[in-house]
């Protein structure tokens, strides 16, 4: 896949205008690619990542990412995904979320190719007439027409007026920073939609917008601050590293696409490995490796690797394991299991081993054929999560 085939396709659920912004960025000029964050709290979490992997995917091809800050739009609140009234955030509350935001989102991109902006700058000087030419563009039809919106008038629940006016604000945002492109998740597409008709009132043309899903977190409900099921950027390795080994098994693949940059070609091997019986917690191994290296760094992603499964080890071992001996020598893993009645057959063994079931020393074994050594250390065999034994060469 070309790098821009992957940049419109991978974790994206719509692209507006898709052939329209294929074209431009394969014309060479660089883009202006508006990114927008509510300082709604102090930790940016992976699922605020998600467009930042995306920002740093077009700035790789030489656009620019535009950020723009909500300080003035995090006080009135977004309530694209929210089934009740949100609350305003005072400035202190904001100022204080937004002071670590810059190093976070350094940890992604490159800063010193990076707009910031500040949408306080306009919007907090703009008067109420040009409030009421903004709110001229759209109807309560069209307000009402938004899902959550609807929903709450008809369960008969508020619906403030200054609700209507958050999608007005973000629109006006991109005519401010003159966007060719905004990205935001599904929830936003209303307001993302929106800045294209304020662009055209105001005399520009109609940015493209790119959406994503929305990532689950720890608890299988949407990631969000609100409900403490994040993953941090900011998170200690360690911490990172056990929160993604606990996720659920099918948020395996689409965290690899939307949390990570391993290629695509890796992330489709380890989907069909998964299909094929791949232990899904090897597959998470790799996946909690990948993002801590992103945001620590090789290192310190391999040492939370080390401790989890040292503590993992230690939590999943039984307090008495049995021990068996055999005469020493050299096995297949296929021989073993069934010489020590791990398995009831060789061809049982095989199976096990191909699903990826069969661990020696705390390693999965791949092969079938893979030999091991049976002597004075003792082998510590795993087959499943209830069969476990110490192998030690016998001694006469």
């Amino acid at each position: 896949m070309n790098p821009i085939d992957e940049l419109l396709t991978r974790g994206v659920t719509q692209a507006i205008d898709q052939e329209n912004l294929r074209r431009r960025a394969a014309a060479g000029a660089p883009l202006r690619i508006k990114l927008g964050i509510d300082p709604t709290g102090p930790l940016l979490h992976l699922g605020r990542a998600v467009p930042l992997l995306k920002l740093r995917a077009f700035q790789d091809l030489g656009h620019l990412p535009v950020i723009v800050i909500g300080d003035f739009t995090g006080r009135i609140g977004d309530a694209s995904d929210k089934d009740a009234e949100r609350r305003m955030l005072s400035r202190e509350e904001v100022e204080a979320n937004m002071a670590g935001y810059m190093a976070q989102i350094g940890r992604i991109l490159d800063m010193d190719r990076v707009e910031v902006t500040y949408n306080s700058d306009w919007l907090g000087t703009m008067s109420f007439e040009e409030v009421a030419h903004l709110a001229n563009h759209f109807s309560v039809a069209e307000m009402l027409d938004r899902d959550n919106f609807s929903k709450r008038f008809q369960e008969g629940k508020r619906i403030s007026l200054r609700e209507f006016l958050y999608p007005l604000m973000q629109g006006y945002d991109s005519v401010a920073v003159r966007a060719d492109v905004e990205l935001g998740g599904n929830d936003q597409l209303f307001n993302l939609l929106a800045g294209r008709t304020i662009q055209r009132a105001y005399g520009q043309p109609p940015q493209d917008v790119i959406t994503f899903g929305m990532l689950e977190g720890t608890d299988g409900r949407k990631m969000s601050t609100t409900y403490g099921n994040i993953i941090a950027m900011a998170d200690p390795p360690e911490e990172q590293f056990g929160r993604v080994m606990r996720l659920k098994d099918e948020l395996i693949i689409p965290y690899f696409e939307l949390t990570t940059r391993v290629e695509l070609g890796r992330v489709t091997e380890l989907r069909a490995a998964l299909l094929s019986g791949m232990n899904p917690m090897e597959a998470k191994l790799v996946l909690a490796e990948e993002i801590v290296t992103l945001y620590h760094g090789l290192d310190q992603a391999r040492t939370a690797r080390e401790q989890f499964l040292k503590v993992f080890r230690q939590r999943e071992l039984p307090d008495e394991i049995p021990e068996i001996q055999l005469p020493p020598g050299d096995r297949t893993i296929q021989a073993l299991l069934a010489e020590a009645a791990l398995a009831p057959s060789r061809s049982e063994a095989g199976r096990l081993v191909r699903g990826g079931g069969v661990k020696v020393d705390g390693h999965v074994v791949a092969e079938v054929t893979q030999t091991v050594c049976i002597g004075a250390t003792p082998l510590l065999v795993q087959v499943g999560r209830r069969r476990i034994a110490r192998i030690i060469g016998s001694h006469g």
